[in-house]
């Protein structure tokens, strides 16, 4: 359930977006919580920067600069959002929504440079500590802030999840994570006043090396959609099981699935159903499977593979090689077999299915199926086909 302030925050910065699952008030739900972000941050920097500098303290002050990177990421994440929700044009046939993961690595970049600063700035504070003035007021002002942090790691999680934003879902953990960070700089600069050994460098210099681990993580998250990462295994499954639920439908293989970014998914999968089948027919049930995608925001094209399923001699033969390749790897998988035979010889086609880290070539393969076949089935030449799996699981 929604806070009461998410409420009163989201119904003024965004009053009208109602259906997040159209794209533009998906787009202003989420610049909404961008702005709403800015102004925390923006709020948390110039209160305990001023603090920092008039008590000396590094520590402070280094958090005081890790909220103004994070005020610089909420405008950048603005500024994705906006951007991603360009229309497709002729030189982007799929749109901008890749302006997100962009905006986020700008973002993470900019995270690792703060920290990298930061880092010899608490280094030399270390080997040249100068006295701390730490007070009601300073410690006043960091227990708002890690508050005011926690709020945020809140509030920018339900806002992610509803409209699917990695974005904002990396600035929820941001946020829970600076709770930690101003949570230790409280604790040393309290410790430095009851102890009398000064720690302030030392917080500094530990937020400085989280900065910097957080920023590793930042890129990494950012950097994967961009080059392709391998879609979630829950949303593969939905799609395989969505598929299969239609009558008529015997499997269904190849799926691919193509992110250009939140609300642009792109998949393609083979069809199979049995070749006696009026093929009118068939073609019907594919166009429902497209549309029922279609009205889920995904752009589905499917491929019909008309499956002989009348010759008992054919299923027993598809049977036998499937377990067989099994005994390859348990992880491989055929399709589309079918026969040509002729005076000579049989003509055996079908395309099997690897693992990307298979420890095999696809020449390797082919002769050890090749080799296990022709045992069985002396007459038979084996046409096959080595597909790539592009999924993290198998279905």
């Amino acid at each position: 359930m929604d806070s009461m302030l998410e409420q009163w925050i989201m119904s003024h910065l965004a009053p009208n977006a109602t259906d997040l699952n159209n794209p533009k008030d998906r787009r202003i739900y989420g610049a909404a919580a961008s702005i709403a972000g800015i102004g925390f941050n923006a709020v948390l920097f110039v209160c305990k920067a001023l603090v920092g500098l008039l008590s000396g303290s590094v520590s402070i002050f280094a958090d005081a600069v890790n909220n103004l990177s994070d005020a610089g990421g909420n405008i950048i994440s603005l500024f994705g959002f906006k951007l991603a929700a360009k229309p497709a044009d002729i030189e982007h046939p799929y749109g901008h929504g890749r302006y997100e993961y962009l905006s986020g690595l700008i973002v993470a970049v900019i995270v690792m440079v703060i920290g990298v600063e930061l880092f010899k700035t608490s280094f030399e504070k270390i080997i040249s500590p100068a006295p701390v003035s730490f007070g009601i007021p300073a410690a006043l002002v960091l227990v708002i802030s890690i508050l005011m942090k926690f709020y945020m790691a809140s509030f920018n999680q339900s806002v992610g999840e509803k409209i699917n934003s990695g974005a904002l879902i990396a600035a929820s953990v941001d946020a829970r994570n600076d709770v930690i960070t101003t949570s230790a700089v409280l604790m040393a600069n309290l410790l430095s006043v009851l102890i009398g050994f000064n720690f302030d460098g030392w917080a500094g210099f530990a937020v400085a090396l989280y900065i910097i681990y957080s920023g590793f993580g930042l890129i990494k998250d950012t950097i994967d959609p961009l080059l392709g990462s391998a879609p979630d295994p829950t949303f593969v499954t939905y799609i395989h099981n969505a598929i299969m639920s239609y009558d008529g439908v015997l499997g269904t293989h190849d799926l691919m699935v193509h992110n250009y970014g939140p609300g642009r998914v792109f998949i393609s999968a083979h069809v199979e159903m049995a070749a006696e089948l009026d093929p009118l027919q068939s073609h019907d049930t594919i166009d429902n499977i497209e549309q029922r995608f279609l009205e889920e925001g995904i752009v589905c094209v499917l491929h019909y593979d008309p499956i002989v399923t009348n010759d008992p001699n054919l299923d027993d033969m598809r049977n036998w090689i499937a377990r067989r390749v099994r005994s390859i790897d348990p992880r491989l998988t055929i399709h589309d077999l079918r026969c040509v035979p002729g005076p000579t010889h049989t003509n055996i086609i079908f395309d099997c299915v690897r693992p990307i880290n298979l420890p095999m070539t696809d020449d390797e393969l082919k002769t050890a199926i090749d080799r296990m076949v022709s045992k069985q089935y002396p007459q038979a030449i084996c046409k096959i086909t080595i597909d790539q799996n592009f999924l993290s699981i198998e279905i």
